[in-house]
């Protein structure tokens, strides 16, 4: 009997420390929402045009998708023309952008105008925005808001399904 009194006394106190802290969390302005991350900012020269650059910067208050790749990646091989095909049927209405640190550059424009890819790529050669984006292995997918918070990640390849809902998503914002 003695033994269930202090499992009770502790449990309480438990109780009470849980409600302590919540309270002092709340007074302090804190919703309890992890923030969404922000893109970090970045610039490399594009692909096939020189003298051009593709930067996050240039997409200021406009939804995007970053796409990390490579062209000797297989997932990458099979997901490129989805999202190049995606890119063309949304006329504008979807940015994309391509993000390259694996390949030599005359590889990569072979490879890109192979899958008839039309959105601007960056060549990462130094693997500088890669890093600085966490990606350890590709592909890889970030989908931004206006604000360029980072609103879905997704890790391998991309599905049709993914892509319709960034459609939609972009579609209810207008």
């Amino acid at each position: 009997m003695r033994r269930l009194g202090t499992i009770g006394a502790f449990a309480v106190g438990i109780v009470i420390v849980t409600i302590a802290a919540l309270a002092g969390h709340l007074l302090a302005g804190h919703s309890g929402k992890t923030p969404t991350p922000l893109a970090k900012p970045f610039s490399l020269a594009e692909l096939g045009s020189p003298g051009r650059t593709v930067s996050l910067s240039a997409y200021a208050g406009r939804p995007l998708v970053i796409n990390f790749f490579a062209s000797t990646c297989p997932p990458c091989q099979r997901e490129t023309p989805l999202l190049a095909s995606f890119y063309r049927s949304e006329h504008g209405n979807a940015l994309v952008v391509g993000i390259d640190s694996a390949d030599p550059s005359a590889t990569a424009l072979r490879w890109l105008h192979a899958k008839d890819v039309t959105y601007p790529v960056g060549l990462d050669s130094a693997a500088s925005v890669t890093d600085a984006y966490g990606v350890t292995a590709i592909p890889q997918t970030l989908f931004l808001n206006a604000r360029h918070q980072i609103v879905r990640h997704v890790f391998g390849a991309l599905t049709p399904a993914e892509l319709r809902w960034w459609a939609v998503s972009l579609a209810s914002a207008r």
